[in-house]
């Protein structure tokens, strides 16, 4: 059964805590926080702020996924804030090595990330380093996309590099994932499904996170 990380970028800003509270209590294992800062993405979001604000309220692993230029200048501020995990592209810095490292050595869990146009051999070296692998499984930015099933691919991949090498992470996809798309994911390998507006913009937010669950049993 696949590990659900609802992302409240699209929860409702202004019942946020409500939102958190329905999720954790409805059986999340996650919760994913975007971080974006208007030049690698063309949105804007959240900073570490939100992440110590949301500490608190939750017993969810908040599993943080930078979408910024040089991640690095920000890794200790969010590790401070509270981030069990901290996610970076591998497209956003030329030192990833050096920002999976200051992750680790900031005592969060280091994840890198992967955009639907990059291959997975641009991460085999670092892949020893992280506790998780995030797939992007649309182009990063905007919620309520279309899942890209030329992704499937690398999920397999991964999984094939982490059987060879016994190594530990887990598998994340962010992206147009519903209960039908998580099911291709979850056979290739996928362990970790992010979803927002399927679960958010639902009437009933616990039945969307049952429904991941019930289609990956």
């Amino acid at each position: 059964m696949i590990k659900i990380a609802p992302s409240i970028l699209s929860a409702d800003y202004v019942n946020l805590q409500r939102d958190i509270e329905k999720v954790d209590q409805g059986g999340a294992d996650y919760l994913h926080i975007d971080i974006m800062d208007g030049s690698f993405v063309p949105a804007l979001s959240y900073g570490p702020g939100w992440v110590k604000a949301i500490k608190p309220i939750t017993g969810l692993v908040l599993d943080v996924h930078m979408m910024v230029i040089n991640p690095e200048r920000y890794v200790e501020d969010f590790a401070k804030a509270g981030a069990d995990i901290i996610g970076v592209h591998v497209e956003a810095t030329p030192h990833i090595h050096r920002a999976l490292q200051m992750i680790n050595n900031a005592g969060s869990k280091a994840e890198v990330v992967i955009n639907p146009g990059t291959p997975v051999e641009q991460i085999k070296p670092v892949l020893h380093m992280v506790k998780q692998v995030l797939v992007m499984t649309v182009n990063p930015g905007f919620g309520g996309q279309k899942f890209l099933p030329e992704t499937v691919s690398k999920i397999s991949q991964l999984n094939q590099i982490k059987k060879q090498q016994n190594l530990d992470f887990d598998i994340e996809i962010d992206g147009g994932v519903n209960d039908k798309t998580v099911v291709e994911a979850y056979k290739a390998g996928a362990t970790v499904a992010v979803a927002g507006s399927y679960i958010f913009d639902a009437d009933d937010p616990v039945s969307r996170i049952n429904a991941l669950k019930q289609a990956t049993k």
